[in-house]
């Protein structure tokens, strides 16, 4: 097993689905994982071969959490895994400020909050790698989860941003793209419309067919895997999106004219 970027990895959202896949299979292969999460186990979990998950309490959407955290590990982090997110499901039309300020504070602006206090760490030591997981769901607008779709969205953008100012300093960056994953994340969604809206029944049902194909879909593990394998990766691509049938569609995308992709994701999810 050889480490690129050194073995220690500060990963946020570890306590559960793709984070805490990731954790488990990183300190299985060698890798000193600092789990961060609002409420972190208390003890450490170790592994044959020297690898460990040592809990960090950290919330990404708290300035202070997260300066916090930096001031008390006094760690040479080689790599920076963002797995914190959540999702809601309402009408696009809507805003409903405090889930959709919560949903951006957590799926965006943690990733920056995190970012400008450790990236500066991984860019003095002029080595080291930050995974970001995005989704398929911010290529694809899908219908009563715009919001969610943004949110991944900016943070494909700002990863592809970021990727080109820190190569001269050394820091790879890449986004993995996850399709339906069978995680806590699906239970743990919040429904933000009201029973009178003419959108309900519609929202409703695509989100429970969302929500059926999410639990119906990959394992955690198989996104654990992708991100071991760009943390082995010397020089990681800049997208790295699971599945082969994901793949597919995202190629298939390019030849494609918008109307087409808008009629079948529809047809998908929205009942005539």
């Amino acid at each position: 097993m050889t480490y690129p970027y050194g073995r220690n990895i500060l990963l946020t959202g570890g306590s559960s689905g793709i984070g805490l896949a990731t954790a488990e299979l990183l300190a299985e292969k060698g890798y000193i994982v600092y789990s961060a999460s609002r409420n972190p186990k208390d003890s450490i979990s170790t592994y044959p071969g020297g690898g460990e998950i040592r809990p960090v309490k950290l919330d990404v959407t708290n300035a202070e959490s997260v300066a916090n955290a930096a001031e008390s590990l006094n760690v040479d982090f080689g790599i920076i895994i963002h797995c914190a997110g959540i999702g809601i499901a309402c009408p696009a039309e809507s805003y409903p400020r405090e889930a959709v300020e919560k949903l951006m504070e957590t799926n965006y602006n943690g990733v920056l909050r995190v970012n400008d206090v450790f990236l500066p760490k991984l860019r003095a030591r002029g080595n080291g790698l930050c995974v970001i997981v995005g989704s398929v769901g911010g290529i694809f607008p899908i219908p009563f989860q715009s919001h969610y779709s943004a949110s991944k969205s900016a943070v494909d953008i700002y990863a592809m941003a970021l990727r080109m100012e820190l190569r001269k300093f050394g820091v790879k960056v890449s986004l993995l793209m996850p399709g339906d994953t069978n995680t806590g994340f699906t239970g743990a969604r919040e429904y933000i419309i009201e029973e009178t809206s003419p959108f309900y029944n519609d929202c409703v049902s695509a989100t429970k067919k969302m929500e059926k194909d999410e639990l119906g879909g990959r394992p955690a593990i198989s996104s654990a895997r992708a991100i071991l394998k760009l943390c082995e990766q010397k020089k990681p691509p800049a997208r790295k999106i699971v599945g082969f049938d994901y793949k597919f569609l995202v190629f298939l995308k390019r030849f494609l004219p918008y109307c087409a992709i808008e009629r079948i994701l529809a047809s998908m999810y929205i009942k005539d």
